[in-house]
């Protein structure tokens, strides 16, 4: 499948690229977890996103053309979010209040929209309304990153959610968007476009996102974030998949 060869590859590339670019907004921290992880495999996360970038450029060739002009937004705001293109050096995820947003609508786009576009089935209604549960899924598991990184984004002056809300506020505001994703599964269910058990699947992974939103302020290891709080995609996606099979 080109289009999710393309969306690994890029994302590849985009990550490594971001981790690198970031080094140079927070030398203050570069000493300290996962900088100090980033700053000492620089190299190879040169080479790791030169071969995203390269690999995503072949396939972006193999997709559809509507595919390709879909891409167009998705992709100019995700190199803006990396880059800085704007005035004294600042990204798009510099900007307050921007970054949690653009994350929860370029991963929705991407993971739920581009393959819509991909496979001619875009102006359905069960595709808008993954959509929408994707954004607010998203949503939910990106602030427990924000306030992880509350030092960090006030010694770079971004105001977030956390930073404004406070951390207590900010795990409800997470714990309501798993709700609203619930909600819009059961939209789905409703709609006969869910079965029980993909609704199931679904409610259990935001349960489980929601224990770990619990948590997010007493763990300070890394892989608390980029491995569990990331891996719930992979656990939704997963727990989704078992149902073919019960």
């Amino acid at each position: 499948e080109p289009l999710a060869g393309f969306i690994f590859l890029s994302t590849l590339f985009l990550y490594g690229l971001h981790r690198i670019v970031g080094l140079q907004k927070v030398q203050a921290f570069t000493d300290h977890g996962r900088y100090r992880v980033i700053q000492h495999f620089r190299g190879h996360i040169w080479v790791y996103s030169t071969v995203g970038a390269v690999g995503a450029a072949v396939l972006f060739f193999y997709l559809q053309r509507q595919t390709q002009w879909t891409l167009i937004v998705p992709a100019l705001l995700s190199v803006a979010y990396v880059l800085p293109l704007f005035g004294q050096e600042r990204r798009l995820r510099d900007f307050h209040w921007v970054k949690i947003f653009l994350i929860a609508l370029v991963w929705s786009a991407v993971t739920v929209l581009l393959p819509g576009v991909e496979h001619f089935y875009w102006l359905s209604v069960p595709l808008w309304l993954l959509f929408l549960e994707r954004c607010f899924f998203i949503f939910a598991i990106t602030i427990p990153f924000d306030i992880r990184d509350l030092k960090v984004d006030a010694y770079t002056v971004v105001k977030t959610l956390p930073g404004h809300l406070g951390i207590r506020r900010s795990k409800r505001l997470a714990y309501a968007s798993l709700l609203l994703m619930v909600g819009m599964a059961a939209v789905s269910l409703w709609l006969d476009f869910y079965t029980w058990k993909v609704f199931a699947a679904l409610s259990l992974s935001a349960l489980i996102s929601g224990v770990l939103v619990a948590f997010c302020d007493q763990v300070e290891h890394d892989y608390y974030f980029t491995g569990l709080m990331d891996g719930m995609m992979l656990l939704q996606a997963s727990l989704v998949g078992l149902t073919a099979f019960l």
